[in-house]
């Protein structure tokens, strides 16, 4: 390396030996195909479920918030 090229160690020798002895066989099994309708009803279904959970908390809290203020004013007279 008088020239400061850079030269593999010992050539094509090193790259054969770091290929492994047998291959590796990989199998990609394709899911089945699913119809557009289904992804837009599951959407929607997720949708409405997360849109009716929030609306029972919102229900649920003031509900709760009422009777608490109900408690403290019926406490202050």
């Amino acid at each position: 390396m008088p020239d400061g090229s850079w030269q593999p160690a010992n050539g094509p020798w090193l790259m054969a030996s770091l290929q492994p002895a047998q291959p590796i066989i990989v199998k990609i099994i394709e899911p089945p195909p699913k119809s557009e309708l289904s992804g837009l009803a599951d959407v929607l279904i997720g949708s409405l479920g997360l849109t009716a959970v929030i609306t029972i908390a919102a229900v649920l809290l003031g509900a709760l918030l009422a009777g608490v203020m109900f408690w403290v004013r019926s406490r202050s007279s």
